[in-house]
């Protein structure tokens, strides 16, 4: 009977050759970082990670995040060695078409795949997220009597993720807020895919976390479990700061010729060089895919141990809802994604007449009435709360509870704390972006963001991995075109509505009035499979009169008929969004005077829009009626798809300039007169000579 010294090694073992086993077979994948990160995964998953894979969904359990994807296969091993619903023939699956092993994780291809993690650094910043929301939902539900919400984040991070910009902009955070339940594990190996780290990062990554406020802890040897799980115990200790164990490995552990060099990064090790490292490391050649009876016997016995914690934590809920009935409904609404009832009952109602107002301050005005209705929505912005209007007043500040800087100045909520519900980014739009995407995967808060237009640049990446993930995340963009004005062309944004229009299942509204401002924030909560950008204008726009226009509700087909002349066909279709729309129906009513028959279409979102029935779109845009201007004041291209060949699209040509709003609308064609011109254009060359 071996001994646990003995056990322990083949455990670790089995995890090497698993993951260079499955590599292999594709002919593709990095099997580096799995075998020599194996030592640090066994220790993390054997002894320290809550979880339960017969309940991967348990809102207590710990959340595993991967960041450097493209291990994989370590994630793969790890979850089918514990008893996910993983096979072994999953594993063999590795990177082949609609397989669940897929190269890089995903979420939701296989149950205990937290996050889709690809680019590095992404998953450590999507994980600062999680340990936001688990700070918040502790210090909203626990009880003195019962800490129902108690769990970590655990990060694997590598040094690309450490290099990458968007980790310094999360870790600086978290660090601020003292996220002490945020543990990464580095796998220093000191090699990336081009060579030795030493080509380009030589700095002192521990001094530069000490700096953000973190515990360092050091592991020498990253082969000795006893260290890793002395480390990991210092962490989990340690609940004022995160923690980050640097993990000294060694990349592709046990490959005689290529382990310690980049030749084991991203490519298979190869048949010779892999049977040569089972040698090395005493492993059977053959089977490949080979599980010793007494290490899955092990794992499956850590993974017994979870069921029990799961139990023990539903006794303590049902202990909890007995004492806290209210508490755990909410709780476990929250965490089901559900919207309280009759929350559109708090929708504001503008009436026709009103004062002209910034769609911007429309939506802070929907925010202020939401926010005590639909306690789960929480965020904030990027230093530009003052800009963009994208606060809760008086539902506190997202801080460490020991947060009291002197003469602070600016506060919009009521007091300091994790319960708060306003995040104080800083000018940190890449990180805001990853940290709402790991607050939306960790579940019961609905994160919100909130920037210009034109730093949606910055945010893109995880944007576009929210959208590929499905996850209810609301990105709230102000100061939406060149009507911003003096701030000049670094501030307009041309082409950011046409990029975000490009990211499939993004949906993207951009309303016309106060009016529509109200309904896309409701079809932004109303929308849960996948994340919705709002883009709202920076200066003043008319509230129309829906007296005599059609109803702002138009707006949850995405498109819908504004206004029309009069009874008979349309000679011609004015499409506008957002605060085009007010000129182009302008324009309408005076080319309806001089007796041109005209239909105005409002388009706020091309995606909702594209997704009603055929009958639906073809009543707003027929295909008969081909004479069609569209007006937006952004780039022009996409536009096509509705004006089609024979239609006319007003827009921009290239960048904006600094002046008064006012006159760049004149000096960019952005006004009335140019729109009927470009309308009698159309009617002109189409009457036959």
């Amino acid at each position: 009977m071996s001994g646990p010294a003995e056990l322990e090694e083949r455990c670790i073992n089995t995890i090497r050759f698993l993951a260079a086993d499955a590599v292999e077979k594709a002919k593709s994948g990095h099997p580096g970082m799995p075998m020599g990160a194996a030592a640090a995964a066994h220790t993390l998953w054997a002894c320290h990670l809550k979880h339960n894979p017969s309940n991967p969904l348990w809102i207590d359990r710990d959340r595993f995040v991967l960041s450097a994807g493209h291990a994989s296969m370590l994630l793969y091993v790890m979850l089918h060695l514990t008893g996910y619903d993983l096979s072994l023939d999953d594993l063999k699956a590795f990177r082949q078409w609609e397989s669940r092993t897929p190269g890089h994780p995903e979420y939701h291809c296989a149950p205990g795949i937290e996050v889709t993690t690809g680019p590095l650094g992404q998953g450590l910043s999507n994980a600062v997220g999680m340990a936001i929301a688990e700070a918040h939902l502790s210090a909203r539900f626990n009880r003195p009597d019962n800490e129902i919400i108690n769990h970590f984040t655990y990060v694997m991070a590598s040094d690309g993720d450490l290099m990458e910009g968007v980790t310094a902009e999360a870790s600086s955070l978290a660090g601020h807020l003292g996220l002490g339940k945020l543990i990464v594990i580095y796998d220093d190996n000191r090699i990336s895919l081009a060579g030795s780290t030493g080509l380009a990062f030589t700095e002192d990554v521990g001094k530069r976390y000490e700096a953000y406020g973190w515990q360092v802890l050091r592991v020498p040897e990253g082969n000795r479990p006893a260290a890793i799980d002395e480390a990991l115990r210092q962490a989990r200790a340690e609940l004022s700061r995160p923690s980050i164990l640097f993990v000294q490995t060694t990349i592709g552990y046990g490959a005689p010729h290529k382990q310690g060099t980049a030749d084991s990064h991203g490519s298979p090790l190869g048949r010779d060089e892999l049977d040569a490292a089972k040698k090395n490391l005493s492993w059977p050649l053959e089977p490949a895919f080979f599980v010793p009876e007494d290490v899955s016997d092990f794992y499956r016995q850590a993974a017994d141990r979870g069921k029990v914690r799961d139990e023990q934590w539903l006794s303590a809920f049902e202990r909890y809802g007995r004492q806290y009935p209210e508490l755990a409904a909410e709780l476990q609404r929250v965490m089901d994604g559900r919207l309280p009832d009759d929350w559109e009952k708090a929708l504001p109602v503008y009436q026709g007449g009103a004062a002209d107002v910034a769609t911007r301050k429309a939506g802070e005005t929907v925010m202020q009435a939401l926010a005590p209705c639909v306690p789960e929505l929480m965020g904030g912005s990027a230093d530009l709360n003052p800009s963009c209007f994208t606060w809760l007043k008086g539902m506190g500040d997202f801080q460490s509870p020991g947060f009291s800087p002197a003469g602070l100045q600016g506060r919009v909520g009521g007091s300091w704390g994790y319960e708060g519900r306003n995040v104080h980014y800083g000018v940190r739009e890449h990180a805001m972006g990853a940290i709402a995407v790991g607050m939306a995967l960790h579940g019961g808060v609905l994160p919100y963001t909130g920037t210009f237009l034109t730093f949606a640049d910055y945010m893109r990446p995880p944007m576009r991995l929210s959208a590929l993930m499905g996850l209810r995340v609301l990105y709230v963009f102000t100061h939406d075109s060149i009507g911003l004005g003096e701030d000049g062309p670094t501030h307009q944004p041309i082409e950011q509505v046409m990029n975000l229009r490009a990211v499939p299942n993004l949906t993207v509204i951009r309303p016309a009035d106060a009016h529509e401002t109200v309904e896309a924030w409701r079809e932004a909560l109303l929308n849960s499979k996948g994340p919705t950008a709002l883009i709202f204008s920076r200066q003043n726009l008319p509230v129309l009169d829906r007296e005599t226009l059609a109803p702002a509700t138009g707006l949850q087909k995405g498109g819908y008929i504004l206004w029309e002349s009069g009874e008979g066909a349309p000679e011609i279709i004015l499409i506008g969004t957002g605060s085009e729309v007010p000129l182009v129906l302008e324009a309408g009513r005076r080319l309806a005077a001089d007796g041109v028959a005209v239909r105005v279409v409002s388009l706020p979102s091309w995606e909702l829009f594209d997704r009603q029935p055929v009958a639906y779109r073809e009543a707003v845009l027929p295909p008969t009626l081909r004479l069609r201007v569209a007006v937006e004041a952004g780039i022009k291209l996409g536009w096509e798809r509705y004006v089609g060949l024979d239609g006319t699209v007003i827009g921009m040509d290239g960048f904006g300039a600094s002046a008064p709003a006012n006159v760049l609308a004149e000096k960019f064609g952005l006004t009335v007169d140019n729109v009927m011109a470009a309308a009698r254009a159309l009617l002109h060359a189409a009457v036959p000579s």
